[in-house]
């Protein structure tokens, strides 16, 4: 089928879609002309290990015509958005930043915060790429410009003649609800709030101090006092902007670092002079150029904001530069240019997205390393200190009771040194009378791996991968000393696995015991591997003690209340639910029992009779 396909595609632009055999797609791509690049993939010839590994997974595939290759442009990041494919560059954190919208629609329009841009005819800002930056904004506009905030239906709220809310008489809103301002009125306003949020703060002060002035003369305090208050408000906000260019027009910059399998892409975006923000992009990708990086996060950004400037600045020259320059100019509404400046501000510029590219992977990288050295390294350098092959899957069984009571038993598992929740498993102590730590130990090591054995022989039968209880670790920690050590490695010896490497871990002295062995193991206290025995002992013990308490909750709970002659599941879940806790219904009051939905005055009588009587 697919061979059919490669043979009858057209000689048309389009988007082509890669899918492997379950049908999922795994590449998206676009062509000036379909038959020439999609057969390319599949010629003979060197191919990069990335491609070669997508070809070899294809199994099918689907084709979209379109009129332009611009088009095909379009489709092709709508499609990568949607789709997400495994071989396609694409972004590791996919963020909805913030905006603000502002709808042109309607006579007196809010302005509000969103999450996505929707073609709808509405004025965007943004994006900010934080939600503080987007609170001190509004906040900021909230003081100076009295705007509506509520959802109400102006019309109806005025012909209804409501009253102005509260923010009117804090004079934070002209309430045209109650008709108290005129649509040109607020426009005006409104006017003045978009050139705040445009970032045309000189021009906007300089117009308000005109205006102050003005008020000044005519002896206006009253609008003086508002011009102030607004002025004060936008020169607040502005200050904030240090970084200030020469060239007044809007531009942004992007620029690129990468290393080790991980690249940054970092932007910078200047408007009316000023850098208002910036945003770094983290890419998956193989063998990429670094201008095809570049462009796939460029594409990827624009599909999400509305917002093009005119000025684009890259480090290098870019694939599809002048396709992307024409989707953007059609976006931007006229011309938008894409250029690799060699001198002057604009290169510094982008030496200075360099350098913050650079600086960010470098964090990232540090992050990274420091993390395999606390999972995949310490589980090596584990493995070497006890001389056992591997350490993957590593399992923790810690006992937890009091004075022998509600006695129970904890399995946690770390895959490669983090924590796998979904394979914890907790145990009630079944044959231990009072309290026997370690035939309580004894005992859930037995369960755990009899339970392995069956499993592993059912699903041998069955043809089955291993699954559940069938997994084997290569290693099992004891939280305990010698005593609890032992009593674990006999329960593996009586099933006959006593081949699976086990050790004890002694809270006290941290101390590493293992079977046969008179002097215990030192791990020095400042070691990785040291810190991941305790990360799993530890959390074994917080499994263990959470199910212990839940357990004996229950129990206290259930045995009080169900000696109490004339209440029943009923009754006892509704005291329950009023009170809280068995404390607060042992202290209640005849009249506070009561009160309590579902309890006549005669069981309230005798809860209060029985808890009163026992004390």
């Amino acid at each position: 089928m697919l061979q059919e396909k490669l043979k009858n595609l057209p000689g048309q632009p389009g988007v082509y879609l890669m899918k492997n055999a379950e049908g999922t797609i795994i590449y998206v791509g676009k062509a000036v002309v379909l038959k020439n690049r999609v057969r390319q993939y599949f010629q003979n010839g060197r191919k990069w290990d990335k491609v070669a590994a997508m070809v070899a997974e294809v199994c099918d595939l689907d084709y979209i015509i379109t009129d332009s290759e611009k088009e095909a442009l379009i489709l092709e990041c709508n499609l990568i958005k949607k789709y997400r494919p495994h071989y396609n560059i694409m972004m590791k954190d996919d963020k909805h930043y913030p905006y603000v919208r502002v709808d042109l629609n309607e006579d007196f329009p809010r302005v509000e915060v969103v999450r996505s841009v929707k073609d709808d005819g509405a004025k965007y800002f943004g994006p900010y790429l934080a939600a503080y930056h987007i609170r001190d904004v509004l906040d900021a506009l909230g003081k100076a410009f009295p705007l509506r905030q509520c959802r109400k239906d102006i019309a109806r709220a005025v012909k209804r003649g409501e009253r102005p809310c509260l923010n009117h008489d804090m004079k934070r809103c002209l309430a045209p609800c109650a008709g108290k301002v005129t649509r040109d009125e607020y426009r005006a306003i409104l006017g003045e709030v978009m050139d705040f949020l445009s970032g045309r703060y000189e021009q906007l002060v300089r117009s308000m101090e005109e205006a102050m002035q003005a008020a000044a003369e005519n002896l206006e305090y009253e609008k003086c006092a508002v011009l102030r208050d607004r002025i004060r408000a936008i020169k607040d906000v502005s200050q904030r902007q240090k970084a200030s260019f020469p060239d007044l027009n809007d531009k942004d910059v992007f620029a690129l670092s990468k290393d080790d399998g991980e690249a940054v892409v970092q932007a910078l975006f200047i408007r009316a002079g000023k850098m208002e923000y910036s945003e770094r992009f983290y890419l998956v990708f193989e063998d990429e150029a670094d201008g095809e990086l570049v462009a796939h996060a460029i594409k990827q950004y624009y599909m999400e904001t509305p917002n093009v400037p005119k000025q684009i600045y890259v480090p290098g020259e870019l694939p599809d530069r002048e396709l992307i320059e024409a989707w953007l100019t059609e976006k931007r509404g006229n011309r938008v240019y894409i250029s690799a400046p060699k001198i002057g501000d604009n290169r510094k510029l982008v030496k200075l997205a360099e350098l913050n590219a650079a600086e960010a992977l470098n964090r990232k990288l540090v992050v990274r390393k420091r993390e395999y050295e606390k999972t995949f390294g310490a589980c090596a350098r584990l493995a070497e200190a006890l001389e056992i092959p591997a350490i993957h899957r590593m399992e923790c069984y810690d006992i937890s009771n009091i004075q022998g009571t509600d006695s129970v038993g904890s399995m946690v598992v770390f895959q490669d040194g983090k924590p796998e929740n979904k394979e914890y498993r907790r145990f009630k102590i079944k044959t231990v009378e009072g309290s026997d730590d370690f035939a309580s130990m004894a005992e859930i090591v037995e369960r755990r791996f009899k339970r392995a054995l069956t499993e592993a022989r059912e699903s041998g039968e069955n043809g089955e991968t291993e699954a559940g209880f069938a997994k084997m670790p290569q290693l099992i920690v004891i939280d305990g000393g010698k005593g609890q050590l032992h009593a674990a490695y006999d329960a593996l010896v009586s099933l006959g696995i006593e081949d699976i490497p086990i050790i004890g871990l002694a809270k006290r002295e941290e101390e590493v015991f293992l079977p046969f062995e008179k002097e215990p193991l030192i791990l020095s206290r400042q070691s990785d591997e040291l810190k991941l025995l305790q990360r799993i002992r530890d959390e074994a013990h917080r499994f263990a003690i959470t199910f212990h308490r839940s357990l004996r909750e229950k129990r206290v709970e259930k045995s009080a209340l169900d000696a109490v002659p004339g209440i029943g599941d009923k009754r006892k879940k509704a005291l329950l639910k009023a009170f809280k806790s068995m404390e607060r219904i042992k202290n209640a009051s005849e009249e506070e029992l009561s009160a309590v939905k579902g309890l006549d005055r005669k069981s309230a009588k005798a809860v209060f009779d029985y808890f009163n009587t026992i004390k």
